[in-house]
C-alpha cells in the first residue's frame, strides 16, 4: 500500500498531513479534484487515529421537530410548509411532553430540538418547551435551534441575538445544531434559499454562542448546485470561526436529498457513495481544528457510514428515534437504531464504540 501511496498525485500532501501542518485552499481544491478516493481516505485516516485513536463515538438521542411551517420556503427544503396547508403541524407542549416522557425509559443523554419558522408562535413558546423539557429531564442536554432559528427570534422579539440566546440558556438550552449553514457561497444562498439568513450571520451566531460558553456544531449541505470551490470556502471559513472561539464541537456533512423539493425538477440526483466518502475525509483533513467529523448515518445510510470509520470519520451520531426533516425529502434509512445496532456496526469495523452526551463526555463503554 505505500508504493500505491507514494505514486499517488497526492503523494506530496502526506508528510505534511503526517506532521500536522494546515492545509491550503488550493490543497483542499486538489482533494475535491482527484479521484484517488483511497488516498484521501489514507490521509483522513492518519488524522482521525491521532485525534481520536479507534475510538468511534455515538449518542443515545431524541429528535423532535415540533411544527413544519416555515415562512422561509426554502427551495432545498422538503420539510417546511406553509401555514394553513395540508401537511402543516405544530405540536403544543403537552404533546412536546407527552413524547420526552416517552423517552424516558431509554434514558437518552440529549433532546435534539429544530423545526421552522412560524411567526404566529411566540417566543414565549420556546422558552416554555425547554423549560418543561428540562423539567422532565434534568440532567439531559437539550441541543436546540439553528442559528437560523436563533435569528429568527431575535426578530420576533426585537433583541440581540446574545440576550435570545441567554434567555433560552437560562430556560433550559444547552447546545445548538449545526442546521441552515447550507453553503454560505451568496450564489449558492440566492439561489436555493433566498430568505434564509447569510452564511456571515450564521457565523455570527454561532460565535454569540461560543462567547457565552456555549458548544455548537457546525454543518455543510452538499451535492446541489454549490462548485467544488464552494465547499472549499465554507469549510475554510468554519476553520477560521473556530480559530477565533474554539466552540465547535463537530463538523457534519449532510447530504443534499432532492426529492419533494422545489430543485427535484432540475434533474439533481442523490449523492453517490464515493462523492459521500470524499467529503467526509476531505472535511476531515482540511478541519484541524475540529477534534470530530460526524457521518450522519439517516443522511448517508448505516453501512456507508459504517465504511466511513475508514475515511477519518469517529461518529456516527446516535440512535434519534424520530427525524423528519430529512425523511421528508426521501431518505431511505430508517428513523432509529438501536444501542445494539450502533455498537455492532462500530465494532464490526475495528473500532472501539463509546456512548457519548453531546459534550462528548463517555457515559459508556462497557455493552
Amino acid at each position: 500500500m505505500e508504493e500505491y501511496f507514494s505514486r499517488s498525485p497526492l503523494a506530496d500532501l502526506i508528510p505534511k498531513v503526517q506532521a500536522g501542518e494546515r492545509l491550503s485552499k488550493e490543497e483542499g481544491l486538489r482533494l475535491f479534484e482527484s479521484n484517488d478516493l483511497l488516498t484521501i481516505g489514507y490521509l483522513a485516516d492518519l488524522v482521525r487515529r491521532r485525534k481520536n485513536g479507534d475510538n468511534v463515538y455515538f449518542i443515545n438521542n431524541r429528535h423532535i421537530n415540533p411544527t413544519n411551517v416555515c415562512v422561509n420556503r426554502c427551495k432545498l427544503c422538503a420539510f417546511g410548509v406553509d401555514k394553513g396547508t395540508e401537511r402543516a403541524y405544530l405540536m403544543d407542549l403537552e404533546t412536546i411532553e407527552e413524547k420526552v416522557r416517552e423517552s424516558l425509559a431509554a434514558k437518552p443523554s440529549e433532546i435534539h430540538i429544530v423545526g421552522g419558522l412560524d411567526p404566529d408562535v411566540p417566543f414565549q413558546f420556546q422558552v416554555d418547551m425547554l423549560r418543561r423539557v428540562k423539567a422532565i429531564m434534568p440532567d439531559t442536554i437539550i441541543q436546540a435551534f439553528t442559528a437560523v432559528e436563533i435569528d429568527f427570534f431575535a426578530e420576533q422579539t426585537g433583541k440581540s441575538v446574545r440576550e435570545v440566546l441567554e434567555i433560552l440558556r437560562e430556560a433550559g438550552l444547552d447546545s445548538l445544531p449545526g442546521g441552515g449553514a447550507e453553503v454560505f457561497s451568496p450564489r449558492v444562498r440566492e439561489e436555493i434559499c433566498p430568505k434564509k439568513i447569510s452564511g456571515e450571520r450564521w457565523l455570527e451566531v454561532h460565535g454569540e454562542a461560543h462567547k457565552l460558553g456555549m458548544k455548537t456544531n457546525a454543518t455543510m449541505l452538499y451535492g446541489h448546485i454549490e462548485t467544488l470551490e464552494e465547499r472549499v470556502d465554507h469549510l475554510i471559513r468554519l476553520r477560521e470561526q473556530q480559530d477565533k472561539t474554539g466552540g465547535f464541537l463537530a463538523f457534519i456533512p449532510l447530504a443534499f436529498h432532492p426529492k419533494n423539493t422545489e430543485l427535484e425538477n432540475r434533474g439533481l440526483s442523490r449523492t453517490t457513495g464515493y462523492d459521500d466518502l470524499k467529503v467526509l475525509a476531505v472535511a476531515r483533513l482540511m478541519l484541524d481544528n475540529f477534534d470530530h467529523i460526524k457521518a450522519f448515518w439517516i443522511m448517508i445510510g448505516p453501512k456507508l457510514a459504517q465504511v466511513s470509520l475508514a475515511f477519518g470519520v469517529d461518529d456516527i451520531d446516535g440512535t434519534v428515534v424520530e427525524e423528519k426533516i430529512t425523511h421528508a425529502a426521501g431518505a431511505e434509512a430508517g428513523m432509529v437504531m438501536t444501542r445494539r445496532e450502533l455498537v455492532a456496526l462500530i465494532r464490526a469495523a475495528g473500532r472501539v464504540p463509546l456512548e457519548r452526551d453531546t459534550l462528548y463526555n463517555v457515559v459508556r463503554r462497557e455493552f
